[in-house]
């Protein structure tokens, strides 16, 4: 359930707010998000995990716009960031440090040492290297660094193969032949403690099947590690729960949960979950705007003022997502692509779409576009970002300034001299 729906008048609004007000006074691209459908997704994420001890850490890479990490955090979120600039974001939103695990396999020295001094809950180690890099960063400041071990559990998650992330041939984890290693080693260093064991195979995850066979796994893999004297004490599932874009039927957040609480038994473990696009997903639209049609030999266009650098998954993926029309839809439709400007013919949101009869100055909305969607965006083709808007009942906020053209290139300089 999202609050995007018709109101009275027959058009979109968001929550209590017509989107064509939005457009109308920020402009278009914009992306806007609804607070009610946040508060909801995690309300409702949370609450199937209620059986047992848990902690819900919203995955930042999906949005990372601080009133989005604010709402959450105020909802008791923990957070799963990727880098040092998400740890920066989620403290400046707000968040608990010590609700944050930190993922990913390229960890700097000084990402480490930040974490470390916030006193986050868990680094994710995915290298033996990195263990080492660990010690050695948490020695020099004089910390104990609590780890957990990403294990790559070989397992299809019979996703799109760039969001695959557990199986052997991704970068991601340590293999599952080394895991007990690597834990053995973690026990004999000094600055280390271990407090968990980590998985994530992958995202937009539309059945429970391959879960069970990581986590089966990975409870045999604990039930080893506390015979050998390694107490662990709490399993990261990851996240990866898909949405609906289009005819998808992923699990309910209680079915995925009912799944994996049957398979620990009584075994005292915390889950930690890391859920990002099931959250805000459908927690999101971009608004844009028809500069015009045209046809070009057998194919009609939409030309519409984003493009492939403010909402990337349809070039990377070719990722489905919902189009409307703002306004009431004419009678008629028409099949068509809709593109945008940016000089690529990988610039697209729809290929072969039948759309009600759309003008120039039309607005649509591009759909579940909560989740890596402005987080993806660049400045691709010298283009300005969009701005994003979060929408809060009958109100709502600007939470970040459409970009200047100065500030594309603000930072940069011309050579001295003639």
């Amino acid at each position: 359930m999202n609050h995007f729906h018709r109101g009275p008048d027959g058009e979109l609004w968001a929550e209590d707010v017509p989107l064509r007000r939005i457009a109308d006074e920020v402009g278009t691209p914009t992306y806007v998000y609804s607070r009610a459908t946040l508060t909801r997704h995690f309300q409702v994420f949370d609450a199937a995990w209620s059986d047992v001890d848990h902690l819900v850490c919203y995955a930042v890479k999906a949005c990372s716009n601080l009133a989005v990490l604010n709402v959450l955090a105020r909802l008791g979120a923990g957070f799963d960031i990727v880098s040092g600039g998400e740890l920066a974001r989620v403290l400046a939103a707000g968040g608990d440090p010590a609700k944050v695990v930190f993922s990913g396999v390229g960890k700097t020295e000084a990402e480490l040492e930040a974490a470390l001094r916030a006193g986050i809950l868990c680094v994710n180690v995915e290298s033996a290297a990195e263990l080492e890099l660990i010690e050695a960063v948490a020695g020099r400041i004089g910390v104990k660094a609590p780890i957990s071990v990403r294990v790559n559990p070989d397992v299809d998650p019979k996703t799109h193969p760039y969001i695959a992330t557990g199986l052997k041939r991704n970068k991601f984890g340590i293999p599952w032949s080394d895991a007990r290693a690597t834990y053995r080693r973690a026990a004999e260093l000094e600055h280390v403690d271990v407090v968990g064991l980590d998985f994530h195979i992958g995202s937009q995850l539309k059945e429970t099947g391959p879960l069970v066979e990581a986590i089966d796994r990975a409870i045999e893999l604990i039930d080893t590690l506390i015979a050998d004297g390694l107490p662990i004490h709490h399993l990261d599932v990851g996240g990866g729960l898909g949405i609906t874009y289009n005819e998808e039927a992923p699990p309910s957040p209680d079915e995925y949960a009912r799944t994996l609480i049957a398979r620990l038994g009584d075994r005292p473990l915390r889950i930690v979950t890391e859920p990002g696009r099931v959250i805000v997903g459908n927690a999101g639209v971009m608004l844009m705007q028809c500069l015009l049609t045209k046809r070009n030999g057998e194919t009609d266009f939409v030309v519409v003022d984003a493009g492939m650098n403010d909402a990337l998954r349809p070039a990377l993926y070719d990722a489905w997502h919902g189009i409307e029309c703002v306004g009431v839809p004419r009678p008629g439709s028409k099949t068509v692509d809709v593109v945008g400007p940016v000089c690529e013919s990988g610039d697209f949101f729809a290929r072969d779409r039948v759309l009600p009869e759309i003008a120039g100055g039309d607005l649509l909305v591009l759909r579940s576009a909560g989740a890596y969607g402005f987080a993806m965006a660049s400045n691709y083709n010298s283009r300005r970002r969009p701005a994003e808007v979060l929408v809060d009942g009958d109100r709502y906020h600007v939470v970040r300034e459409r970009e200047d053209v100065e500030a594309l290139f603000a930072s940069e300089r011309v050579l001295p001299g003639g």
